[in-house]
């Protein structure tokens, strides 16, 4: 099994290279940043969390900057978004500046991606909640066609272009992995038309194994082999990680706050050590 980081990065903590270093010194896999171009001061959207929205949303860094930075300061740790909410991102710039990140790092992206959560947010973005969705679905469509094509168009209800060149072309071939994040049954669908694995967050594992299930069976109806899937929010109790394992996760991604390095590194340690404890290296 394979574990990483994942992190809500902001202006009150730890920078990202710094962060980087910390990770791949102890031999994780993969290090992964959330992502929130602004909160809006009005919101009726609740916290998924429970609760008020912690204060750090607000300064949260841009992902892609900051795992390029992250990369810049590593030599082999893997650099995923946690996920990157492309519903409220221009696809073309979205397709550049990812297939940048991969070529730049040399092949290292794990493109994690999702809907998103907080509707007056996308609002702002001029993305319409009700239909972010179906809108998710063609941006991602199109992103592949601009890394995988010499000459890439698209003619979709919310995308549309006529033949462009769009360079740089990502480092991994075909294109870096999509990872697909979300629970529902949509997600699924979204997963197995979209994605190359499925990334689900905070999942029980009694219900992980019937969706892990149900995913392998709508893969397998499409012609599609089964998916690897990523558990992003992990438990941090090593029974349940075992579980996670038997049930065919090949991924744990442990998640904490961001803060001062006098914080984090102690976490890192913990963490560290309960991968250990699986007895395979933490890269594996």
């Amino acid at each position: 099994m394979k574990f990483g980081i994942g992190i809500f990065s902001s202006d009150d903590g730890v920078f990202p290279g710094d962060l980087g270093r910390m990770v791949e010194d102890r031999g994780f896999e993969s290090l992964w940043f959330s992502e929130h171009t602004h909160i809006p001061v009005r919101r009726e959207t609740p916290y998924p969390g429970g609760g008020d929205l912690p204060p750090f949303y607000r300064g949260i860094h841009d992902p892609l900057i900051s795992l390029a930075a992250a990369g810049a300061s590593t030599d082999r740790l893997r650099l995923g978004t946690g996920v990157c909410l492309v519903a409220q991102r221009d696809p073309i710039v979205t397709a550049k500046a990812t297939a940048t990140l991969d070529l730049i790092t040399h092949g290292r992206l794990l493109f994690g991606v999702g809907a998103g959560w907080n509707r007056e947010e996308m609002r702002n973005h001029g993305t319409d909640p009700q239909t972010r969705g179906a809108l998710l679905d063609e941006r991602l469509q199109a992103i592949k066609a601009m890394w995988t094509q010499e000459e890439s168009e698209f003619h979709g209800r919310f995308v549309d272009f006529d033949p462009i060149w769009s360079w740089p072309k990502p480092e991994q071939k075909p294109h870096p992995p999509i990872l697909v994040g979300g629970n529902s049954d949509r997600c699924l669908d979204r997963v197995v038309a979209h994605g190359d694995e499925w990334m689900p967050h905070r999942t029980p594992v009694g219900q992980l194994r019937e969706r892990i299930a149900e995913l392998h069976r709508r893969a397998d109806i499409a012609g599609r082999p089964p998916l690897p899937v990523t558990v992003y929010g992990g438990p941090t109790d090593a029974a349940q990680v075992e579980e996670l394992a038997c049930a065919g996760v090949h991924r744990v991604v442990w998640v904490r706050l961001n803060g001062r390095a006098d914080v984090i590194e102690p976490s890192l340690d913990e963490y560290a050590r309960l991968a250990a404890s699986f007895g395979a290296s933490l890269g594996a």
